[in-house]
């Protein structure tokens, strides 16, 4: 069985209307698994970007998270450092763009605990501190997980210190542990 759709064209002042056949939707193919059900997330769920060099420019970010080191772009044209890091500088439009090391200390800018609703796969490790970390030496802010301190006990300036993590499925991501 067919249907049909009614499509208005227009063409400079005049307006035609026409009956077009439209075909029935296919189902979507199959795709394996690329890691087990239990640890799959929802794709718009996905809190961690996928990292491989065909799948994303930023690739040398993820590369230096294995390696243990905390990296972002710089513009060469402006000198701009940015965070997250970027392809293209959001200020001059220039693709000129080399990789720097951030500081790896900083200080407790502000905080929050998630009490409940914690996103997809993080539910067991309620509560969790995120908050904003100004980094030694670098104007830059960033958001990021606290670990090492229990959500009453977190203040405003405490020293924190970025730390490398690897997920259950092998990608790279960061925190920040609350020093002593």
């Amino acid at each position: 069985m067919s249907a049909f759709a009614e499509v208005t064209e227009r063409k400079g002042s005049r307006t035609r209307k026409r009956r077009v056949a439209m075909e029935p939707a296919r189902a979507p193919r199959a795709v394996e698994p690329s890691v087990s059900p239990r640890e799959r997330l929802p794709y718009l769920l996905d809190l961690y970007p996928l990292e491989s060099p065909t799948q994303t420019r930023l690739a040398p970010f993820f590369d230096a998270l294995r390696e243990g080191r905390f990296v972002t772009t710089r513009c060469r044209k402006d000198g701009k450092v940015l965070w997250p890091p970027r392809i293209v500088c959001p200020a001059c439009h220039s693709g000129e763009l080399e990789w720097v090391d951030l500081p790896t200390t900083g200080r407790i800018y502000a905080f929050s605990a998630l009490l409940a609703g914690a996103p997809i796969g993080q539910e067991a490790e309620l509560p969790l501190v995120v908050g904003l970390v100004e980094l030694d030496g670098s104007p830059l802010r960033l958001f990021g997980r606290f670990l090492g301190i229990d959500w009453r006990e977190c203040r405003i300036g405490l020293p924190v210190a970025f730390e490398a993590l690897t997920l259950p499925d092998g990608r790279a991501y960061f925190a920040f542990r609350v020093k002593p």
